[in-house]
């Protein structure tokens, strides 16, 4: 027995290898930009505190709120831009969250400033600018007067704070509410450093409530300058650890790209091409016996006697449709020539070739057994000569 793989799958086999290309392109591609857009930071952030963010947690109101008033507004988006602006100890640094930034790095920004509003304190931030003050958890929802001395707060009016804090040795506290004050400072010489939560009483959703516009423009209008510092991923000083990059040696990228130059050269060498197969006759021959019996013995094991009986069925109908000259006619119509053409009845006849269901082995060879006496009936009366001595 000889076996030829047909080539109609030749066109699907080429499609299919397209698209793999295709998508290891888009994957490059897609590996591409991602490094560009890692490597190019263009877009500013438009998140909380941002001075040119008009969202509801944005802080663009005030910015504009300041400049009507004549105050410049310098906006830095990383240290060095920051120190920049901060030349001359002339201006307000008002400074959100300082997660990125070391000790030394808070340290040099204090000490360049001339005065410092920290917008978002840490705990960090508190102990080392603000006299050793610490987080006390949040107010109530009431609005509470300032209740200090400290100018720019009293002129201010009420406000509602977020997050309050406390300490022994405060230098200003203002708005005494729950166990902390929502607004707290230190003063050294002539320098200042405010810390209050400007998240629930500076952003632009919370601006016109209470006096919150009012004690905004006090705290950063002061010094007629405002560096408005948002720091970034990566504004730590020269002693934050070395990235993956740095710490690879220069020969592991070429080295690397050799790599996969030398399998995609050996993929295309020794593999399979993608043209269609060529014909070859199989080593050895199986007989149509070995095929039958290596199917019946599966249909044993499976132990289902329906899907064997069918198997018989059908190629008993087939043959029966053939020697009755019906051709590619339905087993239905089939199975009524069979009983007209032997005189039999018509309910008995489709029961042996389609209806009658075996239950076990037993019945399956007697269903067998008439499918068998039937299809030769079929062949005595087309062939009537075959019978006589």
């Amino acid at each position: 027995m000889s076996g030829a793989v047909p080539t109609a799958d030749a066109p699907r086999r080429t499609r299919a290898v397209l698209g793999w290309f295709g998508l290891a392109a888009g994957v490059l591609v897609a590996g591409l930009a991602a490094a560009a857009i890692a490597g190019v930071n263009t877009m500013p952030a438009q998140g909380l505190l941002d001075p040119e963010a008009a969202g509801p947690d944005g802080s663009r109101a005030l910015v504009e709120l300041l400049r009507d008033r004549g105050i410049d507004v310098e906006i830095a988006r990383d240290r060095a831009a920051a120190l920049a602006a901060l030349e001359g100890g002339e201006a307000t640094l008002a400074i959100a969250d300082t997660a990125p930034l070391d000790d030394d790095d808070l340290e040099q920004l204090r000490a360049t400033a001339g005065s410092v509003v920290l917008l978002e304190p840490r705990t960090r931030d508190l102990r080392l600018l603000v006299d050793g003050a610490q987080t006390a958890g949040f107010a109530a929802d009431d609005t509470v007067a300032p209740a200090c001395d400290l100018a720019e707060a009293a002129v201010s009016g009420p406000v509602q704070p977020g997050e309050v804090f406390s300490g022994d040795d405060l230098g200003v506290a203002c708005y005494p509410a729950g166990a902390g004050y929502g607004l707290v400072g230190a003063v050294t010489g002539g320098e200042r450093t405010i810390a209050l939560d400007a998240t629930a009483l500076l952003t632009n959703g919370r601006l016109t409530e209470n006096g919150n516009a009012a004690l905004g423009l006090n705290l950063l209008g002061s010094e007629g300058t405002v560096v408005w510092y948002l720091p970034a991923i990566g504004d730590g000083s020269l002693t934050a650890a070395p990235t993956l990059g740095e710490l690879t040696p220069p020969w592991v990228t070429p080295a690397i790209l050799l790599l996969i130059g030398s399998v995609v050269a050996a993929g295309l060498w020794r593999g399979r091409r993608f043209g269609p197969l060529v014909a070859e006759n199989l080593p050895v021959t199986v007989r149509a016996s070995e095929t039958t019996e290596g199917r019946a013995r599966l249909y044993a094991a499976a132990a289902d006697p329906v899907h064997a009986l069918d198997q018989l069925r059908r190629d008993a109908l087939r043959r029966l449709g053939r020697r009755l000259g019906l051709g590619a006619s339905d087993a239905g119509a089939i199975a009524d020539a069979v009983a007209a053409r032997l005189g039999d009845d018509r309910t008995r006849v489709r029961g042996i070739l389609l209806d009658d269901l075996p239950r076990s082995d037993r019945e399956l060879v007697d269903a067998a057994d008439r499918l068998r006496d039937l299809e030769a009936a079929v062949i005595r009366s087309v062939r009537p000569e075959r019978n006589t001595p």
